[in-house]
This record gives structure tokens, sequence and C-alpha cells, in this order.
């Protein structure tokens, strides 16, 4: 399957699915904070070749990630908080993509699924953890590194980095502004390995610009819902159903 099918005058059953995933991605982006990149590939990896899906969720993930990194004044403190672990970011992503190659393959699908298990298994049982602020660069960097090549090797880029963000207790504004940061950082240096790959061409570039709208339409009814449904059940929801297309995609890496 060609990036170019999801263009006008692809397929049309395609260019609706795919257009329907990322308003949902955006959905849950807009109320929980995270999960467009994560719903996009469990959903996408269904009918395409993970680096496809990657392909297409950089220029969507990348704006509403930056967008999620406000408010500015803000924005350089915390930054300076978790600046190790987005060098380590950065490193092993680029290390993961020119070791592992593009996301693809049945290894890939297997890949992305135990990292939606595993993090969808922290979301539903994990405790809250502590990190030491003199530790916090040195882990940050061996963190980000590992989330890196995650991120190389699925195209999903939550784990580890979210748990150990959370565990810096910045408050509630600042992990929402540091997942922003974190996920726009680990969005470009993901677009940096798939072109060093060649994944990431002009043609899935701008299929990639396609769905910017879909995305942000489903951020900001997120948002709106966030003011009226639980994010604590939505949240409970959205982690089972995490877990269940793991699974999936693991069943389906081991018998292709």
């Amino acid at each position: 399957m060609n990036p170019m099918d999801l263009l006008p005058g692809g397929p049309p059953t395609l260019l609706a699915l795919t257009v329907a995933v990322f308003i949902l991605a955006g959905v849950v982006k807009g109320v929980v904070g995270l999960g467009l990149p994560t719903i996009s590939m469990a959903m996408l990896a269904l009918v395409m070749a993970p680096a496809q899906a990657a392909a297409l969720l950089i220029v969507p993930s990348l704006v509403t990630n930056l967008w999620q990194a406000r408010p500015w004044p803000t924005l350089l403190p915390t930054l300076r908080r978790i600046g190790a672990m987005q060098a380590g970011v950065c490193v092993g992503t680029v290390a993961g993509a020119r070791w592992l190659g593009a996301p693809s393959g049945h290894w890939a699908s297997v890949y992305l699924g135990l990292a939606l298990i595993a993090y969808a298994g922290w979301g539903l049982f994990g405790s809250p953890l502590g990190v030491p602020r003199r530790y916090e660069q040195a882990l940050g960097g061996v963190v980000g590194a590992i989330t890196g090549v995650i991120t190389a090797a699925t195209g999903v880029f939550v784990i580890p980095a979210v748990p150990f963000l959370q565990a810096l207790n910045l408050g509630r504004d600042g992990l929402i502004q540091a997942m922003g940061i974190s996920f726009t950082v680990s969005t470009v240096a993901l677009a940096a390995g798939l072109w060093l790959n060649g994944g990431y061409s002009s043609s899935a570039a701008g299929a990639s610009v396609l769905m910017l709208l879909p995305a942000l339409i489903g951020m900001a009814l997120g948002q709106w819902l966030r003011h009226r449904l639980s994010p604590r059940t939505f949240k409970l929801c959205f982690m089972i159903s995490l877990a269940l297309l793991g699974a999936y995609q693991v069943a389906q890496g081991f018998t292709a």
C-alpha cells in the first residue's frame, strides 16, 4: 500500500477510515493529553504497514504537541528540567532507526503490541513513582534513549517517557506541558529516522498534512468533552482498549 493512496483520488474507504482514526485519536488527546500517535499507530497498523502509519502521524502529532507545549512563559524552565531526556530521545530514535530500519514487518507489529500492552498495564495497575531531583538528568537521559529506540521500532513514544515524566511531580499543568515538549521532540526525531530510511517522502508528507485537520477537529472535541466527562473513567476505557489492541497486534505478528 502506497502513502499516495491516502491522497484524494485514492481508495475512498481507506481515506475515510484514516480520517476517522485521526479524529478519534485527536479526541483522546484532547481529553487525557496523550494518545494521538498511540491510537493512530495501533489502528492504522491494522490496515497498512507500520512505517506508513508512522509517516502519516508526523504532521498531526507535531502540530498538536506544539499546541500542548504551551504556555510559552513556562516552556524554558520545563525544558531545562527534562532537557537530558530529550537529548536521549533524539539519540535513541536516530540510532534505533539506523539499527532497526523503518518500522515494518511482523516484528514491528509485535513490538508495537508489546509497547501498547506495557503502557496500558502501567496505566491500569502502576503506582505513582518518584525520582530524586539529583538523579533526574542522568536517569532522564537513559529513559529518553530507551524511549527513542522504542519509537524507532514502533512509532509510539509513550514508553517509558510518560511514567518517567509523571514521576517528576510536575503538577497537572506541568505534566501536560512536559508531555507536549517530549512528544514534539519525539515526533521530529521520528521524522528524521524515517527520512534516513527513505520512509518519509514528499508524498507521505503531503498525506500527513491532510490528516492535520481531522486531528485538530478531534482534539477540539476532546477538550470540549474533558469538561463533561470523568477523565479517570475515560482513561480507564482508553487503557483497556489499548491493551486489547496490543494483544491483537502481538498475535497478528506471531501468526504472520
